[in-house]
């Protein structure tokens, strides 16, 4: 089968203030944390400068960044398409916030008000996956965590909102594949973060 030896790393961003406030971040450029650039150098040395066909990287600084301190920054092409979802009026609010005023809301099942809709970023993680198929091989992918677990949904040819059962967190890698033809999760939310160091 064309493609079956596909492989999408996906990268989530290090942390971030807003990402460590449970703050919806979308369009809002800011940098990573003293934290999340540790924790970006520990992904270094994971991926131990491992040979991608592609690597991908969204035009925001903290997964640019990310990319970076990876040692990619030199091969990585920016994808519009890897932008976070965009939050439009919850931008910069947690969901505890949002729910003192819209109790049960969930950025999985209700409207982005002056935002993107959730089939419109799917559609956006469907172009980088025909993309990175086209590529084949190993692809990396630096991007922030609704839009990677949109494109985990969409990998799957599930629907786009199945993404809420992937949780991402800051500073993780993940990977995507095939089980013979059959499109697969191969690892998933390997974190790097300090306190699962002991583990």
């Amino acid at each position: 089968m064309q493609g079956s030896k596909t492989e999408l790393w996906l990268i989530r961003h290090g942390e971030t203030e807003w990402s460590l406030s449970g703050a919806h971040t979308s369009r809002t450029d800011i940098p990573l944390t003293g934290r999340g650039r540790e924790r970006a150098t520990v992904i270094r040395d994971f991926l131990q400068h491992r040979k991608f066909s592609l690597v991908l990287t969204s035009p925001m600084q903290r997964a640019q960044e990310t990319c970076r301190i990876a040692g990619y920054g030199d091969v990585a092409v920016m994808d519009e398409a890897l932008r976070e979802w965009d939050y439009g009026v919850y931008e910069g609010r947690t969901t505890t916030e949002i729910r003192k005023t819209q109790p049960d809301w969930s950025v999985w099942k209700d409207p982005m008000v002056d935002g993107e809709t959730l089939e419109h970023a799917a559609q956006r993680t469907r172009q980088v996956i025909e993309r990175s198929l086209a590529a084949g091989g190993r692809v990396a992918l630096f991007a922030h965590a609704h839009i990677l677990r949109i494109l985990a949904a969409c990998w799957l040819q599930l629907p786009p909102d199945a993404g809420k059962h992937f949780v991402l967190g800051t500073g993780s890698v993940s990977t995507l594949g095939f089980e013979r033809e059959t499109r697969a999760v191969l690892t998933w939310n390997r974190s790097f973060e300090i306190e699962d160091a002991h583990l």
